[in-house]
């Protein structure tokens, strides 16, 4: 069969589901919209019920997706300009739900557990556009790369940005990457290691990058500031409009949303090792070292981060072209469902660490407990 005749016959049957990613954007403005039409404040926390609750239930209901692409589509796939539009889209309803937020935050005299209510359902929603900043970090066009520095800045990470695209893509599943997570660490012990390990690591690779070119680290072109720059001008817009009183909700949201991703990064690669080959250099990136799932609303909503071992193998390749794997570890759960064992540490040392052993075939030697893994 030909490329031209599987285009004819092969249909994306998710292809206007994946506008519901932009939705997520839309959280605090769901939460405003309940409590107004319902009087009850319980749906100022309507961020996490409908993430950690609604979505795990959805996944639970509705299965798995295994379905990929085919191979000889994936061109017409990349090129269709509407899955990019999609995730601009995005950028938009994340701005519009977080300026809203912020309003209501600064005007509306909210009881403290109300307030804390609708902070962490706008982390919520910023936390997933940091998906949508990753999704566009990917491209090569200057437009879009753009677009992921402004996801990025309601929650002060613009670092990621660097730190996630040369550094985590490259040390990935190994020791020396902040961002994968070691057998036996919980995630609170994981929070602060790859919080300053990340940033210390994109300011290294910008500083080396700049001297290669010449250029002081403290450049225009340096893009940590461009991306920290970006937070700058919106933090200060929206304190000098509102006031300082609006900080302990910046903050909140802030904290909030960049915890959620690197809770996903600590799911990811949870007790994962690329082994070192005899010249010192690590095995190539596979996907067995990468934990995925296919549940199929997650997978919606997250631009299928769940399939994460051939994003890390193809990096620039678009989400709607991602494939499943069967030799990659699978998760029990949907990210929404595993990301609140991981908040739960004896739980999530009682369901995954058998995993990764079994994964290993018991040889505890292939396992990653980070400086002390054995080559």
């Amino acid at each position: 069969m030909t490329g031209a005749t599987l285009q004819q016959d092969w249909t994306d049957k998710r292809r206007y589901l994946w506008l519901l990613s932009t939705l997520t954007m839309l959280l605090p403005l769901g939460a405003i919209g309940l409590v107004e039409y319902t009087g009850l404040a319980l749906f100022w926390w309507f961020g996490p019920i409908f993430v950690f609750i609604g979505i795990p239930i959805l996944d639970h209901l509705l299965g798995e997706e295994t379905e990929n692409p085919p191979e000889a589509v994936v061109p017409h796939l990349e090129q269709d300009n509407y899955y990019r539009v999609a995730v601009w889209i995005a950028v938009i309803f994340q701005y519009w739900a977080f300026l809203v937020a912020v309003q209501v935050a600064a005007t509306a005299a909210l009881p403290w557990y109300s307030y804390l209510g609708l902070a962490i359902t706008t982390g919520t929603a910023m936390g997933i556009a940091i998906n949508t900043a990753h999704e566009l970090g990917h491209k090569t066009n200057r437009f879009e790369r753009g677009l992921a520095k402004l996801a990025l800045a309601p929650v002060f990470y613009g670092h990621f940005f660097v730190e996630h695209n040369r550094g985590h893509h490259v040390r990935v599943s190994t020791p020396e990457d902040p961002a994968s997570s070691r057998f036996g660490e919980s995630f609170y012990r994981f929070l602060p290691r790859v919080v300053f390990g990340s940033l210390r690591s994109a300011w290294e690779l910008e500083a080396n990058r700049l001297h290669k070119e010449g250029k002081p680290v403290w450049h225009w072109q340096n893009h940590n500031l461009q991306a920290w720059g970006l937070s700058v001008l919106l933090w200060g817009a929206l304190l000098g409009y509102w006031g300082w009183g609006i900080l302990p909700f910046l903050l909140i949201q802030s904290v909030f949303g960049f915890q959620l991703l690197e809770v996903v990064n600590y799911v990811e690669h949870y007790g994962l090792l690329r082994q070192k080959r005899e010249n010192g250099r690590y095995e190539p990136c596979r996907p067995e070292h990468s934990w995925n799932s296919n549940r199929r609303v997650t997978n919606i909503f997250l631009y299928q981060l769940q399939r994460h071992s051939d994003h890390h193998a193809y990096p620039t390749r678009s989400y709607q072209s991602l494939r499943h794997f069967d030799e990659a570890p699978q998760l029990p759960g949907g990210y929404a469902s595993m990301i609140v064992l991981a908040w739960l540490p004896p739980l999530w040392f009682r369901v995954m660490n058998p995993r990764v052993i079994e994964h290993y075939d018991g040889d505890l030697s292939r396992i990653n407990y980070g400086s002390g893994s054995a080559s």
